[in-house]
């Protein structure tokens, strides 16, 4: 079990997409007012953000649309086409933390958009803390796919409990996984990531 060390600092020299809170938010455009409110709730979001990842590195064995993943095996068509061509993967959990969604649920009577705002930024937050993760990845092996999660595509979302049975993320990072496949924190994300590290590299 591997851990992304010195994650908040660099999360905060990422700066926050607007763009991809405003699609988050289901917003067209932003006026002066919106522009404002995603400010303000960055900051807010700024103070409270504890971000985390665990990761483990496993070979990947292929036939048809069986996918060996070494910590189980899973038939899925989508998921053998994603991981062709790749002979190990890089299993991981992101979170942004618990912070995030104490704030949506102490705005969410009192100020709604902000609830909404809020919600929009630690999903762009731990999108960002994926992204930082492949980037690093990307330095470390010669080839590095793009991501898969669980609900994408053919792969079942139960999927999910045997990335939690391997990661043990509830201990490791905190990251709880409920009976009807939902974690906590909230913002949080699974995914596989095909690697092949060739010599050289």
């Amino acid at each position: 079990m591997a851990y992304l060390e010195g994650l908040d600092r660099l999360l905060a020299d990422t700066p926050i997409d607007k763009g991809e809170v405003m699609r988050y938010m289901a917003a067209r455009e932003a006026d002066d007012d919106l522009g404002l409110i995603i400010d303000e709730c960055a900051k807010e979001v700024k103070n409270v953000l504890s971000a985390k990842l665990c990761y483990e590195e496993y070979n990947v064995l292929i036939n048809g649309d069986e996918v060996d993943l070494g910590f189980c095996k899973i038939r899925s068509r989508d998921l053998s086409k994603n991981l062709s061509g790749f002979d190990k993967t890089v299993v991981f959990v992101a979170t942004a933390g618990l912070g995030i969604d104490r704030l949506i649920l102490k705005y969410k009577t009192v100020s709604p958009t902000k609830a909404l705002c809020i919600s929009a930024i630690g999903s762009e937050r731990a999108e960002a803390v994926c992204d930082i993760f492949c980037k690093i990845l990307a330095e470390k092996y010669s080839k590095v796919n793009s991501r898969y999660s669980a609900g994408y595509g053919d792969l079942d979302l139960s999927m999910q409990r045997e990335i939690f049975r391997a990661l043990d993320c509830t201990k490791n990072i905190g990251v709880a996984l409920s009976e009807s496949l939902l974690m906590t924190p909230t913002k949080s994300v699974t995914a596989i990531v095909g690697v092949k590290k060739e010599s050289g590299k």
